[in-house]
């Protein structure tokens, strides 16, 4: 690869080393004319932990120094349990760092790129809870799996275009699908109904736009994607594997699950038109009936996450990717071991006369569901929350395990 120089007088010392993965020239005619490169890579996401982010319009947020620490955003929360749930996706989930330089470089032979006064110009809250995750591993003595993180590289000597891009990455934000969905009004009632939950915390709500990222601001994509999970088979009105609702995609497609729920909520909402054709009379019956069960067990299908996601069943199973404190308390199970278990859940789901639809789960469930998850997870997912999230066969197992505990099954 061409290297990009500014001169060869420069001290050797002022430079800082970066060994990536990948490294390409992305440069256009535009950014060559004005003696700029730009380059596109991908790195260990270790490597980044100590890059400056003097160029950057926002330090870390939740540790700015010489300030009091404040606490983690919906954004920090997001990025966390990416690298706790789903470490693997993490390069494709994760936006990634924007970096500029004052010259660079390249060395394609040792995967090596030198830097003249380098700095994350957006990026530094990944980098931030990148820094305090290592941090926990190291004190835990656990070695983590390689993380990469994808990276971009604009070289400039011109101060006043390196602050112009700074401001420009931190503050074009595209509209997120949550936003348009919330702007149209489809979250009121489904919201209304949480927060009536009993045991709704005060205070808390569901997220309606991307600004939403206060600490009581529920994850709406998450919740959607629950209740998608927890949807009897009597209500399912998607695809089915072997005879039952094939949900191992509610694990990790968030947006294709609240685009569902547009579509539910579209349906359920609209007015009859004369003469039209039988089928679409039966689809909008069962959209409203679909969405009337969102509606009965939002708060629910939240405290029953919440519950799965720090299970104290857990201790003892000697799972590896549960996250524990100093007392051995559960603090995070991984998605990819929760989400079948919420799945196997939908099996106790009961329309009663006066509350409408509850997910009335016996007393010995827990025990056997977590034994089985286990199970689960040694044998059929080789001990990878991904495998077993995005497994049908793991939720099957595990639907099974549940129907057994009940004499009908509710769906």
């Amino acid at each position: 690869m061409t290297e990009h120089r500014k001169s060869a007088a420069k001290s050797r010392a002022s430079y800082v080393p970066l060994t990536y993965h990948t490294l390409k020239t992305i440069s256009t005619p535009e950014d060559a004319e004005n003696g700029r490169k730009v380059y596109a890579g991908s790195i260990l996401a270790d490597r980044i932990l100590d890059l400056p982010t003097d160029e950057n319009v926002r330090e870390y947020l939740v540790e700015a120094e010489g300030k009091k620490r404040r606490a983690k955003t919906q954004v920090h929360r997001v990025i966390e349990r990416t690298l706790k749930d789903r470490p693997h996706d993490f390069a494709v989930l994760n936006s990634g760092i924007v970096l500029v330089a004052r010259d660079a470089e390249v060395d394609d032979t040792k995967k090596t790129i030198q830097l003249l006064r380098p700095s994350i110009i957006n990026g530094a809250q990944t980098q931030g809870v990148l820094r305090e995750f290592y941090e926990q591993l190291k004190m835990n003595g656990i070695t983590p799996d390689p993380i990469h993180i994808k990276f971009e590289l604009i070289v400039t000597d011109d101060d006043a275009l390196v602050g112009e891009i700074s401001i420009a990455r931190n503050f074009q934000n595209d509209v997120m699908t949550v936003s348009i969905v919330g702007r149209r009004g489809m979250l009121e009632e489904l919201d209304k109904h949480f927060q009536a939950y009993a045991a709704t915390p005060d205070g808390m709500r569901l997220r309606k736009k991307e600004t939403d990222l206060a600490e009581d601001f529920v994850r709406t994509e998450r919740m959607i994607q629950v209740l998608t999970a927890l949807t009897p088979q009597s209500l399912w009105t998607r695809s089915f594997e072997n005879g039952l609702p094939s949900k191992a995609y509610t694990y990790s497609a968030s947006s294709k699950c609240l685009k569902d729920f547009q579509a539910t909520y579209t349906l359920a909402k609209s007015d009859p038109k004369p003469d039209e054709p039988e089928h679409t009379s039966e689809q909008r019956k069962n959209a409203k009936a679909l969405y009337q069960f969102y509606l009965d067990v939002a708060g629910q299908a939240w405290e029953l996450y919440e519950k799965w996601k720090t299970h104290n069943g857990f201790k003892g199973t000697g799972l590896r990717k549960i996250d524990r404190d100093d007392d051995g308390n559960v603090t995070n199970v991984p998605d990819g071991i929760v989400f079948p278990i919420l799945a196997s859940l939908s099996v106790f789901a009961q329309k009663q006369p006066r509350k409408g639809w509850r997910i009335e789960v016996p007393p010995s469930a827990d025990d056997l569901l977590i034994q089985a998850a286990k199970q689960v997870y040694m044998n059929a997912a080789s001990s990878n929350p991904s495998t077993m999230g995005k497994s049908h066969a793991c939720y099957a197992l595990l639907n099974m395990i549940a129907s057994s505990l009940t004499p009908r099954v509710w769906n």
